[in-house]
Order: structure tokens, then C-alpha cells, then sequence
């Protein structure tokens, strides 16, 4: 039995490994060496090669057409980095836990049974805390966290780590949980003591400012050339092409920002004519070129010179199908009870003209093909939205309708009938969603005014409610180092490159940690 004991202990707190010299000859003769966890330390790049499944399952670039998750990805993927690099920097004596969420997407690795489901969309959310204090523990938590294999990572030590007898595969990798008792007797080190303590000794706004705000005045101060160059590159091309505005889906820095205006800057010396069709319109740089589903003029980054101008070139007739597009959201709306057919842009997954156009185009054909007689004006003062990504319809907490293009219409007709009071009543909200965004829109200001800020905004995956919570709270504080800074609201502490402060909007004060 004591034989048993100590073999599982061993196999569930390698940690701990360490500490038990004193104890092996007493306790540990019978059990063989190949139970002893000996591998070498994990290397930064056999760490990058461990965690390519959950590089590939989270990667922003599989979230194209979904703007809010990709950006919480990118935050959480430079906050993970910053976090291992930490742990490679010698002589490192702890790290304060991290909080991170991602979207993982469903891959063949995390699709079996026994996991939280993927959503409709084909991908789910993952919290965890990392508070591990090497490279490979590290690892395995991110892979186990996500429902990733962990296989490929324990081949990585397997020249100098025997494999365990097979009896011991069976076993559970789940951490026990010792009695308090046994951390007395032993002199361990209590793992659940030192994260209350960490909770504790949590990072305070004001803490996080008076220790970072030193560097972010810094890097602030050297972006200042760049961020001149990038307004004035802004107001000339705008000016120049005529256009409402010029934006950036992602949060690139400053240089490259520079760097795109200067690319479209020399496109329109070369042809000024051709560019000038975008006249009105709004300009986007972001992952990929067309036209979006709201008339926006998209510029991928990736692309060269001469998609742009072929691009710019067939603006006109773009133009032809977005009257075409708004003739077929009347005709579905006439099928459908006078129903308004919307795009909503902060809701839907980011979608080219071509490919709105085509929804909207199978959605018709399947209306047309059955028929279903819904009464004149019935749906009338309501909203739907088109989903290709869903697979049952649906009804949003502010009254639009989210439908399936392959949505049965017989279907529909009878979802449309059972929920169509509850829309209504749920549209009511609107007002109160809109009175909260002016609410947001003052305290912003309020904000900006009281603390000298230079800028103040948020990221889109902070909602108005966490950001009206945050400014309010905010403004009963004394934070001089705010003073000119550029101040975002996001769900995490940072500097970003070009000097701007990253704030959580649920950050803590010292009067809250008490």
C-alpha cells in the first residue's frame, strides 16, 4: 500500500520531485527509476513546436470573419508571449498569474465528445490562468486547457525519459488535492496559500501606473514623429481622394500604418484618376481587398499595387450591385410581412459585397421556391439579419431576428409568428441601449477632460456597459500620470509599442483588495 501511495504522488505533483531526497531511501527503494521524471529543461523553440495545434486552433488569422474574437485572440496571444519569454530570462523568481481567453476553433485534436461544445460558429471559449513556473508545465496547461493532445509534447523528452509501465499510462493526470495536514508535515509548499496570496497582492491601477507610466511617457514620446507623419498622411490622402474616412480593422502600430498610407499615397501619383472612384467612400486597411457589405472600400494589406487598381477600377460597377443588393433586401421584406432586411456590421461576420449579395440571392430563391404566405405588414417595424454561419434562427436580446439563409420557410414562417411580440417587446431595450451609448459618449468626454488625455477609447469587445462601469469609477480617482497619455480600455494591463496604456475596464483599487 505505502508502495502505491508514492508511486501515484510521484506521478501527480512532479513538482515536487525535488524536495524528496531525504525521504527516498526511507520510502521510495522499491519503486524503479523509470518512474522518475528526469527530462532535460524545455527550450524556447521546442516550446513554439509543443504549442502548434493550439497556435493553429486560435490563430487570428482563422478569425477573419470575425472581428471581435480575432482581436481578443491577438491580445491574449501577446500577452502569452510576453509571459514565456519571462520565463526564459534567467534568474527569473516567480510570475504573477496570468488570465487569459481565447476562441479556439474546432480542429480533428479538440472535436472529440466529453469537451464543452463548439457554438454554431465552429468555435468556443477557453479561460484559463497561467501561475506555472517553467517552459513545459506551461505548455502542457495551455494544451490541456484547450483539449489538446499532449502526446507530441511528452515525445519531445522521450531520449532521456523513460516511458511509465503501461498500469501507470491508466492512471489520472488530475492534481490532487493534499489535506492541510499534509503540508504541515511535509513542509511543502501549499499551492492554494500561494495563489490567495497572489490574489492578495493583485495589481491596483494605481500600482501598475506609478510602475509603468515612466516607460509608457517614454515610448509615447518617441511615437510622437510617427503619429504627426500618420495624421498628415491621413488628412492629405483624404483630401486628395475625397474621402469620408480611412480606417484600419486591426490594431497595427504606428509604423505600419505609415507604411500602408504611403503605399496608397504612391498608387494614386501613379494613377490619381482611377483612385478618385472611391470618392465618398470610405477607405479600410485590413486582411483581404473588395468591397464590404457596407459600401467600404477594402485594401488588404498583403496585396500588391495592382489589386488595388483593379479594385478602385471596378468601384462603378460595385456600386450597380449594391442597388442591386438593397432592390433584393425589398423584395425578401415583401415576401416576408414587410420585415426590414439589415445588415448590422458590429454583429455579422465581415462580409465583401459579392458575397452579402450572394446570401441575400440563395435566402431569395428558397422564399420564391415554397412560397409561404405570411399576412401584409405583419412583420413591419421588425428586423432580421442573414447568417451563413448558423444553423437555427434565432432572436438577439435588442429584437432583430438572426436567420439561417437555408432556413426552411415553412420553418421561418412559424418561428416568425410564435416570436414576433417577444421582438417587439425586445426592441424596447433599444432605447435603453441607446441611452447607455450617450451615457458611454459623456463620461468618455468627462473622462478625457478630467485627467488631460491625449486619447481615450476602448476596444470593440468592451461592451458600452463595462465601459460606462469603468469611466465612472475612474472618475473618482487621482491619476496624474495620465496626464497627455493615450488611454485604452480593454480586459488587460499593457503598454502597447507606440506608448498608448492599456487598461482593464474591471480594474481594481487599493480600497477593493482590503
Amino acid at each position: 500500500m505505502l508502495y502505491r501511495f508514492w508511486a501515484f504522488w510521484l506521478r501527480s505533483s512532479t513538482e515536487m520531485f525535488c524536495f524528496l531526497r531525504p525521504v527516498r531511501r526511507l520510502c521510495l527503494e522499491k519503486v524503479s527509476s523509470c518512474w522518475f521524471f528526469c527530462s532535460r529543461a524545455f527550450s524556447g523553440a521546442e516550446a513554439v513546436n509543443a504549442l502548434r495545434p493550439f497556435y493553429f486552433a486560435v490563430h487570428p488569422d482563422f478569425f477573419g470573419q470575425h472581428p471581435r474574437e480575432r482581436e481578443v485572440n491577438e491580445n491574449s496571444l501577446q500577452r502569452l508571449s510576453v509571459y514565456l519569454e519571462n520565463l526564459q530570462k534567467p534568474g527569473f523568481k516567480s510570475l504573477k498569474p496570468t488570465q487569459l481567453t481565447f476562441y479556439v476553433r474546432e480542429t480533428d485534436q479538440n472535436s472529440s465528445d466529453g469537451h464543452e461544445p463548439f457554438s454554431t460558429l465552429g468555435f468556443r471559449t477557453v479561460k484559463f490562468t497561467l501561475h506555472t513556473r517553467d517552459l513545459q508545465s506551461t505548455v502542457l496547461y495551455i494544451l490541456n486547457s484547450c483539449s489538446l493532445s499532449v502526446e507530441h509534447v511528452q515525445s519531445l523528452n522521450s531520449n532521456v525519459r523513460p516511458q511509465p509501465p503501461k498500469e501507470a499510462k491508466r492512471m489520472t493526470d488530475r492534481p490532487i488535492k493534499w489535506d492541510k495536514s499534509y503540508y504541515s508535515f511535509t513542509g511543502f509548499r501549499d499551492p492554494d496559500e500561494d495563489l490567495e496570496h497572489v490574489s492578495k497582492m493583485e495589481t491596483t491601477l494605481a500600482s501598475w501606473l506609478d510602475s509603468n507610466g515612466k516607460r509608457a511617457i517614454k515610448k509615447l514620446e518617441n511615437s510622437l514623429p510617427l503619429r504627426k507623419e500618420l495624421d498628415r498622411l491621413k488628412d492629405e490622402l483624404s483630401h486628395q481622394l475625397q474621402l469620408s474616412d480611412i480606417r484600419w480593422q486591426r490594431s497595427w502600430g504606428l509604423a505600419h500604418r505609415c507604411s500602408q498610407l504611403h503605399s496608397l499615397g504612391r498608387l494614386a501619383q501613379q494613377n490619381l484618376e482611377t483612385l478618385k472612384n472611391a470618392k465618398g467612400c470610405t477607405v479600410i486597411f485590413t486582411d483581404r481587398s473588395g468591397i464590404s457589405a457596407v459600401g467600404h472600400v477594402m485594401l488588404g494589406t498583403m496585396d500588391v499595387h495592382h489589386h488595388w487598381s483593379k479594385l478602385f477600377e471596378r468601384l462603378p460597377s460595385y456600386f450597380d450591385l449594391q442597388r442591386r443588393l438593397m432592390l433584393l433586401e425589398d423584395q425578401i421584406s415583401r415576401l416576408l410581412g414587410d420585415i426590414q432586411v439589415v445588415y448590422i456590421e458590429e454583429l455579422q461576420p465581415v462580409l465583401t459585397l459579392d458575397e452579402y449579395y450572394s446570401l441575400l440571392d440563395v435566402f431569395y430563391k428558397r422564399l420564391l421556391k415554397k412560397r409561404v404566405p405570411f399576412h401584409p405588414q405583419s412583420l413591419r417595424g421588425l428586423q432580421m439579419i442573414l447568417n451563413s454561419d448558423r444553423y437555427a434562427p434565432s432572436l438577439h436580446e435588442l429584437g432583430h431576428f438572426n436567420i439561417p439563409t437555408l432556413c426552411d420557410p415553412v420553418n421561418l414562417q412559424w418561428f416568425f409568428l410564435t416570436k414576433a411580440q417577444q421582438a417587439r417587446e425586445n426592441m424596447k431595450r433599444k432605447d435603453e441601449y441607446n441611452r447607455l451609448k450617450v451615457m458611454e459618449d459623456e463620461l468618455i468626454q468627462a473622462s478625457t477632460k478630467k485627467f488631460s488625455l491625449e486619447k481615450f477609447y476602448k476596444e470593440p469587445s468592451v461592451s458600452s456597459k463595462q465601459m460606462v462601469d469603468c469611466c465612472k469609477r475612474l472618475l473618482g480617482q487621482s491619476l496624474p500620470y495620465l496626464q497627455g497619455m493615450h488611454l485604452c480600455v480593454s480586459h488587460f494591463y499593457s503598454v502597447m509599442q507606440d506608448g498608448d496604456l492599456c487598461i482593464p475596464w474591471n480594474w481594481k483599487n487599493g480600497d477593493t483588495m482590503k
